[in-house]
């Protein structure tokens, strides 16, 4: 039995993971923050079969015993807020918990058990300002925000302890990935769960900023199918994640709401966007090429069976999220 360690194992990415490695047979433990105060409803169907640990990125001692502890056979990083406007609110807090973490944690590995193969969940945020698109592994990071700057980081130290090291170590670029389990603050969940709650009757309009945006957007579930195939691969290496077809906020809206039978229009007010955002010069799409050769993997679940599953969830579940 192979034991997997997920950081951040509570959240949407680490929850999806930990379900997936239980039924391939794997022991699962996974770290939260704070014990006492972690929301644990995404793990409830298996929290009886996962092992809670409390870590901090930043404190190298309590890592080395962590894994000291655990014995993990795969790490895999998922802990990481992903909220633009929290970065911009506190970039040194975002560049030490996403980035110097990161680094805490490819040591502590280092000095406990290189052995240990390890996944770093990277950003397409990372490409930022990006000179061309589709982008792929190979295309340079131009990050335009405190997030983007410091998920470059640590994607460039896990390359560097792979390089220097030898640690079999992967960095994921994750590009927009969604579920029933995505926070409400996320524009793909806020809207699913609006236009279910409009159709309960719980709330009458829905707020956006610009409705044109673009995106890449897919299945979590998908997702850490392809953190773990990353891990099983012969060769440690970076891999996009992404389904290479981009959709509009507008588009987004038109289908949620076609869901419940109600047009978008009547119900959806555009207004000024309030967090900082540089304009984006090319279309923020990635090219999974690397992934489909190397992983045999591939997104299995479309742009509108995700936003059905969606909608429907938050149909049943309206106070969820």
């Amino acid at each position: 039995m192979k034991t997997a360690l997920i950081t951040g194992i509570a959240g949407q990415d680490g929850s999806y993971l930990a379900e997936r490695l239980i039924e391939t047979g794997y022991r699962v433990a996974g770290t939260v923050h704070d014990p006492v105060v972690a929301d644990y409803e995404h793990l409830r169907k298996f929290r009886d079969r996962v092992e809670i640990h409390q870590a901090d990125l930043l404190d190298q001692g309590q890592l080395e015993t962590l894994l000291r502890n655990v014995r993990p056979d795969e790490v895999y990083n998922l802990a990481a807020h992903s909220s633009l406007a929290a970065a911009f609110d506190q970039p040194v807090w975002t560049g030490e918990s996403l980035g110097i973490g990161v680094a805490r944690l490819l040591e502590a590995i280092r000095v406990t058990d290189p052995l240990i193969r390890f996944f770093q969940a990277g950003s397409r945020e990372m490409f930022g300002y990006a000179a061309e698109s589709p982008q792929d592994e190979s295309t340079p990071f131009r990050p335009n925000n405190p997030y983007g700057y410091a998920k470059a980081y640590a994607h460039w130290i896990t390359g560097y302890y792979r390089e220097r090291h030898g640690l079999f170590a992967c960095a994921g670029i994750l590009y927009n990935h969604e579920s029933p389990r995505r926070k409400a603050e996320f524009v793909f969940r806020k809207i699913t769960r609006a236009a279910a709650m409009i159709r309960l009757g719980r709330q009458k309009e829905l707020r956006l900023g610009n409705l044109d945006a673009r995106r890449d957007w897919a299945y979590a579930g998908d997702f850490v199918r392809g953190m773990w195939l990353m891990l099983q691969a012969e060769q440690a290496g970076d891999y996009v994640l992404a389904t290479g077809q981009t959709h509009s906020v507008r588009e987004l809206c038109a289908e949620a709401f076609a869901c419940v039978g109600l047009h978008y229009e009547d119900h959806v007010v555009q207004e000024a966007e309030t967090t900082p955002r540089l304009p984006e010069a090319t279309l923020p799409v990635g090219n999974a090429d690397k992934a489909r050769r190397l992983l045999g993997w591939s997104p299995q679940v479309t742009f509108r069976e995700l936003v059905r599953m969606m909608v429907e969830a938050d149909l049943e579940s309206p106070n969820n999220g």
